[in-house]
């Protein structure tokens, strides 16, 4: 792999404009070998008008605006595209919200250079969460457990959403065909991986729930996590 390949991180949006121009500020300062994509569906809170305004002066600040709320899955899909379509070569999948210590972005970045496929991991040695309760504890941990389960698979953080992709690892997995939505979204782009036959790299993370806005998280994207996941076993 080359050590010379853009890297573009692509962060979807919704209703985020509380986070949104203090996270670009950081990643501009502590991650200078990376270029942003904010991939907004179209938030009436404003936070597009936000990254306009940021990216009036600083040219590394891309925004791709979608016309209607359609979740992750397919914000993920349309970011890899726009980067892959501008010679992008290295990718990373990040939240608006601050759990993701944009710190830990530039460690996926040099990574990839190495590795197809990197995990930033809350569950290996090292890693953990902070600011949860027990109900969202459960939820994550069980979740993970079920998937790793299901699917024999090895990574310890199939579910979570930091992550690393270099666009070979992108184009042999298919990610235009990903069929899950929200939760499984992370677990069906990394079993893919496994069955394409890369290895994905694992290092520690502590993911901190967020202090702003409202958690995207459902029971019906639990529910549809746990049956989408039932699912790819037979794949």
């Amino acid at each position: 792999m080359s050590t010379t390949e853009k890297c573009l991180v692509v962060i979807p949006t919704y209703n985020e404009a509380g986070n949104i121009t203090l996270l670009l500020s950081r990643l501009m300062a502590q991650v200078p070998s990376v270029d942003v994509l904010i991939v907004d569906d179209n938030s009436p809170d404003g936070t597009g008008k936000s990254v306009l305004a940021f990216a009036q002066n600083e040219s590394r600040v891309h925004l791709l605006t979608r016309m209607k709320k359609e979740g992750i899955a397919l914000a993920y899909r349309e970011g890899f595209s726009w980067g892959i379509q501008r010679g992008y070569g290295r990718f990373i999948q990040m939240d608006a919200d601050f759990s993701h210590d944009p710190a830990d972005t530039q460690k996926i970045a040099e990574l990839l250079k190495e590795h197809d496929v990197v995990i930033a991991s809350r569950y290996v040695t090292g890693g953990g969460t902070s600011g949860w309760g027990w109900h969202r504890q459960l939820i994550s941990r069980g979740g993970n457990l079920y998937a790793r389960l299901v699917l024999s698979a090895g990574p310890k953080d199939m579910t979570g959403g930091f992550n690393g992709w270099s666009k070979r690892a992108l184009e042999s997995i298919g990610y235009k065909t990903v069929v899950s939505r929200g939760y499984a979204y992370q677990v069906e782009m990394k079993y893919r991986a496994l069955k394409a036959g890369f290895k994905p790299f694992e290092f520690p993370i502590l993911f901190k729930n967020r202090t702003v806005g409202q958690s995207k998280m459902s029971s019906g994207i639990v529910f549809e996590a746990a049956y989408r996941v039932f699912q790819l076993r037979s794949h």
